[in-house]
């Protein structure tokens, strides 16, 4: 020892401080073993999870986890609860990327890969945000319930417009993209968690959810239910599954030990963990719903038993009697919470954050203009062209007069779909794109009708018709700003705004206001402009209130979807109403509009009048949110609860469309809708048809430029559309027979991955063996060749036909695809493989591919028959021993 460290040493001594050795110091304050990140993640978390209370593990099994402080742990509180299904949801600005039906009629993986990938970065970066300001409630974590894979069985469905499609291939693929896009390829961490939704066996209808028992067979299970699920679990690597609300085979689906312990589990190996869609337990005791168990206790030990690791909801409270009374151990608590803990780790939660790549990830990146421009492409890509007559598509250029007309034409919530963020400014519609796209012409925009005749369309109340005091001196209103959601004290500031028409997204009303924690107060006067019933409330995604004459009229917290609450009033005209807003701001995306619709607007009347003076007329028709969606309060002649009762449009949007044919003017019919369209007269009398889906915030833009032949329109079908509704089994009858492409034996009006191209292509040189052994793969090779004017993408797709097929068996199925791009007179080989899954057939509860003969078909769309120009066929012969693969 030096004379230095002698000296120090009795120092130290005299001091009463032990000098000890490196070591012996980190001895004396030992890392704890769940944040020593030299050890597994298994081992991190079976330590953490080994020191939980039983309390604090019941706290954790709930969406809403708390945080624990205690015993040497610190545990902070997390909100599982998030949604990110064409963009990061519900949590202020983000870039609103096309629904998810349309993303499925782009039928490119690699398109839907860099969507989710650009969805995760703008997901993390936002995380990192709240984080930074001690946000971590609803909509601030990182785990997504987010995508939904069911499959889109029946055009009438509301929430079928967040699925891939009908497709079980279809389906697995891009979802699987999708899923890849948001978890990342770090090998230690996750950028996000996907949970695919809902298992098993659920699409409708919305009413009965909660109580409906589905039985099917295992050939339907296995062949048109579960594969997509099966290959984002084993391929894609979901770490996360949501549970759905029905019944399976008598047993809820969150309760069922074949679904998430055999099935899923067992069978396809499944690691991470399970979540209960939100309020599902309920169901399992209310009456009236499921009814299986007698008590939430009882209900709590079937869906842990079974599989269920986490609740959306509050019935597992009662965790702690069920395991007094002898329904549940802790160790079965201690199996979930150590799945639900490896997801937690896995995005990092307890790890030095400067060893996790994706906390680097900036916040710039939300709704970056490579971002939108991405949101452009999507939209783009998921057109569909689905007639073209005398090619009145793509308009000239020098056109003088465009009229847009329809519902769907300048309304920009409608183009955002269900679960969506909000971009910094209001979505491009149709009209604004149209207006700048074809910026030498005179385009103007009419209403013309509602989307029915029933649900108002209700447009901003004017300033012109608000005034700030009783003698209607001054337009507008008196508005008192806070720096608090609770009105309490002086306002920081007042002053008079022209209308109710508030979208701080991007900007607040003052720099130092909190978006969670202002309010606003609008006070003033109405003046009815004329007599009559007027529908009048508020739009926006916040906490409000309307007062009318001192009464309260709408009211509504919002914590979900957007809403728009309405209440009919007559007014008299000239009368001044005491008119009074409130906004109370506790959330990230604050909006709220006074809205109205006036009666006796002559909508009819002022669309038939632009028409007539129009060169060409471009009617956007459609659907909206409001009308097909989740679990709806609506119902109304087409729709009920959420879903459709009848597959055509509205009365009012088919009446005007008749009207407006009936002028000769070359016409174009837009789109706007989530599920299938029975457009049976539209077919036969408009000439350019075009599905444009709700195509996210550039809906508008990407519309004009495919109508003014900037981009080349390729996408297609993810669903049949049908003729009517009575070609259709019954809503609740989950039997796939007479459903989709692969079993309806009726005439469509448009197929499963039909859609036109400004373009024609060609295909030629098929090459195959054509004799192949049971279970060797098939090669096949074929040229596809640009043969029109202009470039184009083009949807290669291969569908294979079993020849021997027993009654009941698929038609056909989709089993390759891929989007190519050709410049014009441009040739390229496609190659595909197939396999023995490619071949195989569900036989009872088992899976085979067996010798006989097979039809091979490829082109750019569904085959209509085997024997038509530009589809190539050719049919192979399997020979050998049957052979067996997993379910």
């Amino acid at each position: 020892m030096s004379n230095v460290r002698k000296k120090i040493r009795w120092v130290c001594l005299g001091l009463g401080i032990l000098l000890l050795p490196a070591a012996a110091v980190s001895q004396v304050k030992p890392i704890a073993k769940y944040l020593d990140t030299k050890l597994s993640t298994e081992q991190r978390v079976h330590d953490l999870v080994s020191k939980l209370s039983l309390n604090q593990k019941v706290s954790l099994m709930m969406y809403t986890s708390t945080a624990i402080d205690s015993a040497g742990l610190k545990v902070p509180t997390y909100n599982w609860w998030n949604e990110c299904l064409h963009g990061v949801a519900r949590a202020g600005k983000a870039t609103v990327f096309p629904q998810t039906i349309a993303l499925a009629a782009t039928w490119n993986n690699n398109l839907i890969f860099n969507v989710a990938n650009s969805i995760s970065d703008e997901a993390r970066a936002k995380y990192n945000y709240f984080q930074s300001i001690n946000q971590k409630g609803i909509y601030r974590g990182l785990n997504y319930w987010t995508p939904n894979i069911n499959i889109f069985r029946d055009p009438r469905w509301g929430r079928g417009m967040e699925t891939y499609g009908e497709d079980p291939y279809l389906t697995g693929q891009l979802a699987s993209s999708f899923i890849k896009g948001i978890q990342g390829n770090n090998p230690k961490y996750f950028k996000a968690i996907a949970t695919v939704k809902h298992f098993a066996v659920h699409s409708g209808p919305e009413e009965t959810r909660h109580s409906i028992n589905v039985n099917i067979s295992d050939h339907d299970l296995y062949d048109t239910y579960t594969p997509a699920f099966k290959t984002c679990i084993q391929d894609a690597k979901a770490y996360s599954l949501m549970c759905a609300y029905n019944r399976f085979r008598d047993v809820p689906c969150c309760g069922n030990s074949f679904l998430l312990n055999d099935l899923l589990r067992k069978k396809w190996g499944f690691k991470g963990f399970v979540v209960t869609d939100c309020g599902a337990m309920d169901d399992f005791y209310t009456k009236g719903a499921h009814e299986v168990s007698k008590t939430p206790a009882e209900a709590d030990a079937l869906a842990i038993k079974a599989g269920v690791d986490l609740e959306c909801g509050n019935v597992f409270t009662h965790i702690p009697e069920a395991i007094q009374k002898g329904y549940l151990t802790e160790n079965d608590l201690n199996v979930a919470l150590e799945r639900l803990f490896t997801a937690r780790f896995k995005l990092g939660f307890f790890d030095d954050s400067k060893l996790n790549p994706y906390n680097a990830i900036p916040y710039n990146v939300v709704e970056s203009k490579e971002h939108q421009q991405l949101a452009l492409m999507a939209a783009q890509q998921a057109a569909v062209l689905l007639k073209n007559n005398n090619n009145i598509l793509p308009l000239s250029k020098s056109v003088k007069k465009i009229a847009v007309i329809g519902p769907a034409g300048n309304d920009a919530k409608s183009v955002l779909a269900n679960y969506h963020g909000f971009p910094s400014k209001p979505a491009v519609t149709p009209f604004e794109g149209i207006k700048s796209k074809f910026s030498t012409a005179q385009v103007v925009f009419e209403r013309g009708s509602g989307y029915t005749n029933e649900v108002p369309y209700m447009d901003l109340v004017p300033s012109k018709v608000l005034f700030t005091d009783q003698s209607c001196s001054l337009n507008g209103l008196k508005a008192s700003y806070y720096t608090n959601s609770k009105f309490s004290g002086k306002p920081a500031f007042t002053k008079v705004d022209t209308a109710v028409n508030a979208y701080w997204i991007a900007d607040l009303p003052a720099p130092n206001f909190n978006r969670e924690d202002f309010s606003v107060r609008w006070e003033g006067f109405l003046k009815a402009p004329e007599d009559g019933i007027y529908s009048i409330g508020m739009d926006g995604f916040d906490n409000y209130k309307l007062f009318i004459d001192d009464s309260l009229i709408v009211k509504l917290n919002a914590t979900h979807e957007p809403n728009t609450l309405y209440k009919k009033i007559n007014f008299t005209k000239g009368k001044v109403y005491k008119l009074k807003v409130e906004l109370s701001s506790t959330n990230s995306a604050p909006y709220v509009q006074l809205r109205w619709e006036k009666p006796n607007q002559n909508l009819k009347d002022k669309a038939i009048a632009a028409a007539k003076n129009a060169d060409v007329v471009v009617l956007c028709m459609g659907l909206s949110p409001q009308l097909e969606g989740e679990e709806m309060p609506l119902e109304v002649d087409g729709f009920n609860k959420g879903d459709r009762t009848k597959l055509n449009l509205p009365l009012a949007q088919s009446e005007l469309i008749k009207a407006i044919a009936e002028l000769g003017k070359p016409t174009i019919l837009t789109l706007l809708n989530g599920s299938a369209l029975a457009i049976n007269w539209e077919k036969e009398h408009i000439d350019g048809i075009l599905e444009a889906w709700y195509g996210g915030q550039q809906a508008g833009n990407a519309i004009a430029n495919i109508l003014a032949g900037d981009y080349n329109p390729a996408g297609r079908l993810p669903v049949t559309f049908y003729k009517s509704e009575n070609q259709l089994p019954d809503f609740e009858n989950y039997d796939m027979k007479e459903r989709t492409y692969r079993y309806f034996t009726g005439e469509p009006l448009f197929k499963f991955g039909f859609g036109l191209s400004y373009t024609t292509f060609n295909y030629s040189n098929l090459l195959l063996n054509k004799i192949v052994k049971v279970g060797d793969n098939v090669n096949i090779t074929v040229t596809v060749k640009n043969t029109g004017n202009q470039s184009g993408d083009e949807v290669v797709q291969l569908y294979v036909k079993n020849s021997n097929k027993p009654e009941g068996f698929a038609q056909l199925s989709l089993k390759k695809f891929k989007r190519i791009h050709l410049q014009k007179g441009e040739a390229t080989q496609v190659k595909f493989t197939l396999t023995a899954a490619d071949f195989s057939e569900i036989f009872g509860s088992t899976r085979e591919a067996r010798a006989g003969k097979y039809t091979i078909s490829i082109g750019g769309k569904q085959p209509e028959n085997f024997a038509e120009p530009n589809v190539l066929q050719q049919q192979v012969e399997l020979v050998g021993n049957t052979l067996k693969l997993a379910l």
